[in-house]
Parts: structure tokens; C-alpha cells; sequence
């Protein structure tokens, strides 16, 4: 329900146990998960945000360390000096936290938040080496790919995406999956995704919670229901997404042509070809 901290405090808590209860070692969260998305204002933002330190995280510290395993979750920060932010918690499973604020900022998200400045991490963690990218930053290959070299073997992906007009435009399965798959498969890693389901706010959210391995498979998901809160999980072999081969004759990283790539940093610019 957004808006309300404690009871969406507890049923992030009531997921991690059940997770742990099913046997995961990681477990991802959606996006914002605490406080909501639908914000009115960045003065709402201001209310209802907290620092890393605060009692969203603190919590999750303390779960993660008593039950052994890996969190990633969104939550809805505002830093010491007071900077709103959309971020995400990597707490590895002593408790040891690091955050990440989200870089690629979602329509109004922009008179929001306040856009992070740092790479999205890859954490050595109990789980396995795990990168985060937060909703949109997840559309963007590039910052997929910086994931995958940083040597991650799951990308875990905290996201509230929003069903957009017109319905089924990318039928059968929505374009958040689709991207999820390819990132998985054209970067040899495990993404693991947590959507929101229902509405909010007038907002109807996709579903587009997913697991998928390096071969671009569905492992999890998608959740059939998209009324009723779903968990999924699936045993993912992480040393897999450390072989970048592809058959024989192939390998995802050693085949790039780098002297062949415009620089998509410096330049939004194309070749034109005049016959």
C-alpha cells in the first residue's frame, strides 16, 4: 500500500523468510518496495524517505544476517544531506551492505529524484558475484554489458514497470522480458527480476518479475496471476555465466571488434551513406 512504511516494512520481511523457508540464497525485491512509486511530489519523496542507515535496510541487514543469504531490494532513499533518491540495497549475507542509486531516471522520476553518479556495483557476495541495475537502467546495453565485464554472474534487476499503451504491444510476452532474455543471453549472466503486480495510484504494473539463464531461458516466470503476490525461484548454476562461449568457434566478450564500435559515451551520431 504505498505510503505506508510498516506494513510494507513487514511484508518485505514475511518475502525474505518465505524465500529462505523455500531454500533461496538470494533473494530481489522490487523497486521502491517500501514506501510506493506513485509519488504526488518530491515533497512526498522527502516524507517518506529514509537514509541507507534507516530502518528499511537496517532490517534487511539484520534478516540477511540471521537467515545467511543475499538481499537486493529498492528502496526510497534520502541521503544525509537530504538528496532523494531511487535506490537499491546489495546486503551480502553478513549483513554487509552496499547501495546503488539508480542512474537512468523514468519520466517523472526526473522532477523526483536526484540521478545517482556512480557505475552500478558488482558485489562478491555469499551468492555468487551479483551487479545490480534498477528498472530503466535495465533497457540500456551498455550498462548491462559494464555489468557482465565487471564479472557478474546475476544481474538482479528491483523494478516497478508500468503497463504502457497500447496493451499487448509486444505480445506474448511484455518488453521488459524480452530485454531481460536478451540481456541474459548476449551477456552469458543469470538476470533475475522482481516487477510489481496490481495498481497503484492509477498505475497498472506489467508482471515482468522473471528468471532467466545465459542461454536467454526462462527459467521463473512469468507470474500468471497478476493480482495475487507471487514468489519464484529456480536454481541457478552461477560458474555457467563465467564461460562466455558460445559453441566451438564462439565467445561473447573475445569476439567483440572494439576497433569497430563507435564510442557510445562521446557520441549519439551516424554514419551517413549517400548513393
Amino acid at each position: 500500500m504505498f505510503g505506508d512504511l510498516a506494513r510494507n516494512r513487514a511484508r518485505t520481511q514475511e518475502a525474505i523468510r518465505a524465500a529462505a523457508d523455500a531454500g533461496a540464497r538470494l533473494v530481489v525485491l522490487p523497486e521502491l518496495c517500501t514506501t510506493g512509486y506513485a509519488f504526488a511530489d518530491e515533497s512526498q519523496v522527502r516524507e517518506l524517505g529514509e537514509p541507507a542507515d534507516g530502518p528499511t535496510v537496517t532490517g534487511w541487514r539484520e534478516l540477511a544476517a540471521a537467515l545467511g543469504l543475499v538481499i537486493v531490494g529498492g528502496f526510497c532513499e534520502c541521503d544525509h544531506g537530504g538528496l532523494p533518491h531511487n535506490s537499491a540495497a546489495i546486503i551480502d549475507a553478513d549483513g554487509a551492505l552496499t547501495a546503488y542509486r539508480k542512474a537512468h531516471l523514468w519520466d517523472r522520476e526526473q522532477l523526483l529524484f536526484v540521478a545517482g553518479d556512480e557505475p552500478a556495483p558488482v558485489v562478491a557476495t555469499a551468492g555468487g558475484r551479483v551487479g545490480v541495475a534498477v528498472c530503466y537502467d535495465a533497457f540500456f546495453p551498455e550498462a548491462m554489458r559494464s555489468l557482465a565485464l565487471a564479472g557478474a554472474d546475476l544481474i538482479a534487476v528491483p523494478m516497478n514497470s508500468p503497463v504502457i499503451e497500447p496493451p499487448g504491444r509486444t505480445r506474448p510476452l511484455p518488453v521488459e522480458i524480452v530485454l531481460a532474455l536478451a540481456a541474459a543471453n548476449a551477456n552469458r549472466v543469470f538476470v533475475a527480476q522482481a516487477d510489481r503486480i496490481g495498481a497503484e495510484r492509477g498505475i497498472e504494473w506489467a508482471g515482468a518479475s522473471v528468471i532467466c539463464d545465459p542461454d536467454g531461458r526462462l527459467l521463473a516466470g512469468p507470474v500468471a496471476d497478476l493480482e495475487r503476490p507471487a514468489m519464484l525461484t529456480a536454481t541457478c548454476d552461477l560458474d555457467a555465466a563465467r564461460d562466455k562461449r558460445l559453441g566451438a568457434r564462439n565467445d561473447v566478450f573475445a569476439d567483440r571488434r572494439l576497433d569497430l564500435y563507435r564510442d557510445a559515451a562521446t557520441t549519439n551520431q551516424t554514419k551517413e551513406t549517400v548513393n
